[in-house]
């Protein structure tokens, strides 16, 4: 639930008192696009809704029925949160805190539309470079401090002594920071090839990504379906598929190389990586964001650099100075580090063609590309490369994806149709928000919708409206857009679909007919016209009988009157 205006300073288990509009969680805004009722019903999250009052705190911290682990780590994470924005300013002081607990909700939208349209989103994904970094840091750290006692050096596993640390600080940054799934895919691994150095093995192979998919999904089986999870995996498959052949076929040890070339080859390194992770995500980006970053690798070069020797040391030296109230002293220069990420980000993301806007890749598309990339990483003779066809073939889905000629949402109070140049106009610029602002990023469209005119033509001639509705001529079909009962009945009568937010008449004489009790039965609908064919697909076709579809039982049905309002 949102607050609105002035809100008390709540912490994890406090109760509060407010006066607010809560309602189910929303269902998709167009067949195909993300599904926050699925979500939602995994979260065991029962409604969603916004205050319209001031809230009042009744109970300080208390929080019955919480948890009490999670609880304790929510208020931990909200505490570090609060002190590191006490020491750190603006948007600074948000992006420190979000790499040190999780949380980003403080940072501002615009740093954040930078940060996406950048490439550089996964640096505030707390991942495999957060908690290997954290780990490698303390591992370091207590290895070398050790090193400087001689009896202890000489007579002691300091290496291992280190390990198990290093496992336990892992551990703990994991958990702080929400243990969401990429977090919980590094911990894994990381403990994984930490445990190998423990009893003395390598640990770095296909082997331990398995292990850490396995755990995941035995935990959490719906991740699969997640951005985070397919993301996450897609990056580090790829990474150490390569980096296998890459240390198969080195020759020259590592120890006989000298600094400047040491530099380099890591300069390198980070670039490769950079590259190879981004072209093994870019597809499942794609089809989740339908975004793509053109310019990532450059951005990449100069923040991962930036937050691996800079932030995430400084990060560990806040998280031990915290206890003693002295972490300013490593804030302060973290902070520095993040200003910088940020002016990169925002450097690169003014760029003209910084993001290319394409539109929904079809779920075949992701399939064909997720199981010719598993074909090339999990083998490793020649015939790896025949995954390239189920790569290739899935890259083509998206230039055969045919945007939706005409949209309605849920409500009927939003609608849309695209035009001559293949862009959307929207009935409103009012009007559900949220699905205005998702059907033109789906369709791959540069920029919001245009409005439809309150009368004449629009759509580049495609659109005429007057005060009644308005219809739509395309593929030799006519589509009514009705805005007020009193047009039904010529409407019924002339067009071949009718798009009604009131209920029309059984007799209507239209082929296809969506009105309010369509929409109320199947959410929002979408319509494809073509040469002697109309196909209309809704949300709650698309996703079938599942337990998270909200479907009005047959009381509520009766229970309305076709006149209402």
């Amino acid at each position: 639930m949102r607050l609105r205006g002035e809100s008390p300073n709540g912490w994890p288990g406090d109760w509060l008192r407010v006066r607010a509009i809560i309602a189910p969680p929303p269902p998709p805004a167009a067949p195909g696009a993300f599904d926050f009722q699925r979500q939602a019903y995994f979260d065991g999250l029962g409604g969603v809704g916004f205050a319209v009052g001031k809230a009042e705190i009744t109970v300080r911290g208390r929080g019955e029925g919480l948890d009490g682990g999670a609880l304790r780590l929510s208020r931990l994470r909200q505490g570090i949160a609060e002190r590191v924005r006490d020491h750190l300013p603006d948007a600074v002081g948000a992006v420190t805190a979000a790499l040190m607990t999780g949380e980003r909700g403080a940072i501002p939208e615009s740093v954040m539309a930078a940060i996406r349209d950048s490439g550089l989103a996964h640096l505030l994904a707390i991942s495999g470079l957060h908690i290997g970094l954290v780990a490698g840091v303390l591992f370091v750290g207590v290895r070398a401090g050790l090193a400087l006692i001689p009896l202890v050096a000489l007579r002691q596993p300091i290496k291992k002594w280190a390990t198990a640390a290093a496992i336990a600080d892992a551990l703990g940054y994991a958990l702080l920071t929400g243990a969401t799934v990429p977090s919980q895919r590094a911990f894994l691994m990381i403990g994984l090839v930490l445990l190998a150095v423990l009893v003395d093995r390598r640990g770095i192979s296909m082997r331990v990504v398995a292990w850490a998919a396995v755990v995941v999904l035995l935990i959490q089986p719906e991740s699969l379906l997640s951005a985070s999870f397919q993301l996450s995996f897609a990056a580090v498959v790829a990474l150490v598929a390569v980096y296998e052949v890459v240390r198969m076929r080195r020759k020259e040890p590592a120890e006989s190389r000298s600094w400047p070339r040491r530099a380099g080859i890591y300069l390198a390194g980070v670039a490769a990586t950079t590259a190879i992770a981004g072209l093994a995500t870019a597809p499942f980006a794609v089809f989740h964001f339908n975004r793509f970053v053109e310019y990532g690798l450059a951005a990449n070069l100069v923040a991962v650099l930036v937050t691996a020797l800079w932030i995430m040391p400084w990060a560990v030296g806040a998280f031990l100075l915290m206890p003693f109230g002295l972490e300013a002293l490593a804030l302060v220069p973290m902070g520095w580090g993040v200003g910088l990420v940020i002016g990169v980000a925002e450097t690169v993301a003014s760029w003209p063609g910084a993001v290319a806007a394409l539109p929904a890749m079809p779920t075949w598309g992701l399939v064909a590309i997720a199981a010719g990339g598993l074909w090339m990483t999990l083998w490793v003779r020649r015939w790896r490369l025949w995954g390239t066809a189920g790569i290739a073939a899935g890259a083509a889905s998206v230039l055969l994806t045919v945007p939706p000629d005409v949209l309605v949402d849920a409500n009927g109070k939003l609608m849309a149709v695209r035009t001559e140049s293949d862009t959307l106009a929207v009935s409103s610029l009012r009007a559900a928000p949220f699905a205005r602002d998702v059907w033109p990023r789906r369709a791959g469209q540069e920029g919001d919708a245009s409005p439809w005119p309150r009368h004449g033509e629009g759509a580049g001639g495609r659109l005429t409206c007057d005060s009644l509705g308005c219809v739509y001529r395309a593929e030799g079909r006519v589509v009514a857009l009705v805005r007020r009962p009193e047009a039904l009945a010529e409407d019924c009568r002339l067009a071949d679909i009718v798009v009604s937010p009131e209920p029309v008449p059984g007799r209507c004489g239209a082929a296809v007919v969506i009105d309010r009790f369509d929409l109320w039965r199947g959410s929002a609908h979408a319509v494809w016209l073509g040469d002697g064919t109309v196909r209309v697909e809704s949300v709650n076709t698309r996703r079938g009988d599942r337990p998270w579809v909200a479907r009005p039982s047959a009381r509520r049905t009766l229970s309305v009157r076709p006149e209402s309002s």
